[in-house]
């Protein structure tokens, strides 16, 4: 009978070392143990990571024309030479692909950063405090989902690119405009997401325990109830990315985006609708670029909220 207690006890004591030794498992490690059993979202981060080396180091690599003009080589049909053809200007398509999803994508990321910002302050702030303060920034959420937005967008731009060029230069005076006014009208969706999930929050009984122990307002807001909050903007802001892509390709389609020596995904598709049917190549690979690069996004986005949502398991 002691010999089998012992039996008994020596395998208690390897279960709890056992359990002491194994990792416990955390949020992100079990969200990311689920974003690996999304198959769409895996393959989505695949071309986004693909894109994203190209269009940071393909430039270094492959050396094309990509300003200036050579009408030796204008018009020439995808090959070893030219793996995406040449424009009506001798510009090689697969180069100026590189050197615009430079600045396509970093307008998106900077877009979402903006707009993200601007709708965690006035979401968090409106959810907490409540009352007056939330009715009154909740009816300037509603006034900016109300406003045309395209129409704004052509507007502000028109009115001050010039002053914006004239005081930054051309790349940046149009970068800084377009990612401000990008931001500054897409920050309304998240606002409400992160308001909602505040009047939540505020209303669990550690917020309570904090406000008892003498909490300041910031600490609680910034470290009791913001890290609660991160889930459902980290997928607002993935998918902000890819709005803000195609928002700056329709205003560079539009002819109000960045100026013609700057190539841009949208910029090659304006340069090139009057070549669609003759020559589609200068058509089909900036349209393609835009498309996978949404499209991949757009599917890391669905991968982090099935991730992220505490309701599902692996």
């Amino acid at each position: 009978m002691s010999e089998a207690t012992s039996t008994q006890s020596q395998e208690t004591l390897a279960d709890v070392g056992a359990l002491r030794a194994k990792k416990p498992r955390s949020l992100w490690s079990d969200a990311f143990r689920q974003f690996r059993h999304h198959k769409l979202a895996m393959s989505g981060a695949i071309v986004i990571t693909v894109f994203v080396f190209m269009v940071i180091f393909g430039p270094m690599i492959y050396q094309g024309q990509v300003r200036g003009i050579d009408f030796s080589i204008a018009y020439e049909n995808p090959s070893l030479q030219y793996p995406m053809g040449t424009t009506h200007e001798g510009h090689d398509v697969f180069a100026r692909i590189m050197w615009g999803g430079r600045i396509s994508i970093a307008v998106g990321i900077a877009a979402m950063l903006v707009g993200i910002t601007i709708g965690t302050t006035i979401g968090s702030i409106s959810g907490y405090f409540g009352g007056f303060t939330d009715s009154a920034l909740m009816r300037l959420t509603d006034l900016f989902i109300s406003l045309p937005v395209l129409p704004l967008l052509l507007l502000i731009i028109y009115l001050f690119r010039d002053t914006m060029r004239d005081a930054f230069g051309a790349l940046l005076g149009n970068f800084i405009l377009i990612v401000v006014v990008i931001g500054a009208l897409a920050w309304m969706p998240v606002a409400r997401l992160v308001r909602a999930s505040f009047l939540s929050i505020k209303e669990k009984e550690y917020i309570e325990a904090a406000h008892c122990i003498g909490a300041r307002t910031t600490s609680i807001m910034l470290r009791h109830i913001m890290p609660n909050v991160m889930s459902p903007i980290i997928v607002a802001a993935t998918l902000a990315v890819a709005q803000a892509i195609i928002t700056e390709s329709t205003l560079s389609f539009l002819g109000l985006g960045f100026p013609p020596d700057i190539p841009t995904w949208g910029r090659m598709l304006f340069d090139a609708r009057d070549y669609m049917a003759i020559h589609p190549w200068m058509v089909i690979f900036p349209g393609s670029a835009i498309f996978l690069t949404v499209l991949s996004i757009n599917y890391v986005g669905d991968g982090l909220r099935d991730a992220l949502d505490p309701h599902r398991t692996v």
